[in-house]
């Protein structure tokens, strides 16, 4: 079993940024590809980014590329997601998601584990 936890979200303007973080515990996280979706109330979930067990490969969606990054810290048990140049399209809930597996996983359908979400609000 692995639980996430993620952290980071809020209120902020346009054109601003939020670091999102994922703490996991549980099995050995260098074991697990990382991803992050994004979903709003109705809608289907998105997914945002993904990164492998090593951090030396990751994958975004077009939608986010360029301006959103991220990370993983394997001796803290910590995936992170820097958001910049935020946009109001970009207000979701964002889950952290882990796969066991050492590569990464962009299909929803693919990931174990689930957060349980933080909020992202980008006002215009």
């Amino acid at each position: 079993q692995v639980q996430l936890v993620e952290s980071g979200g809020g209120l902020v303007q346009a054109g601003g940024s939020l670091r999102l973080s994922c703490a996991a515990s549980g099995r050995t996280f260098s074991g697990y590809g990382m991803g992050w979706f994004r979903q709003a109330p109705g809608k289907e979930s998105e997914f945002v980014a993904a990164i492998d067990w090593s951090g030396a490969n990751t994958y975004y969606a077009d939608s986010v590329k360029g301006r959103f990054t991220i990370s993983r810290d394997n001796a803290k048990y910590m995936v992170s997601l820097q958001m910049n140049s935020l946009k109001p399209e970009d207000t979701d809930v964002y889950y952290c998601a882990a796969k066991y597996g050492r590569r990464y996983y962009v299909r929803e359908y693919e990931y174990d584990y689930w957060g349980q979400g933080t909020q992202v609000t980008v006002s215009s």
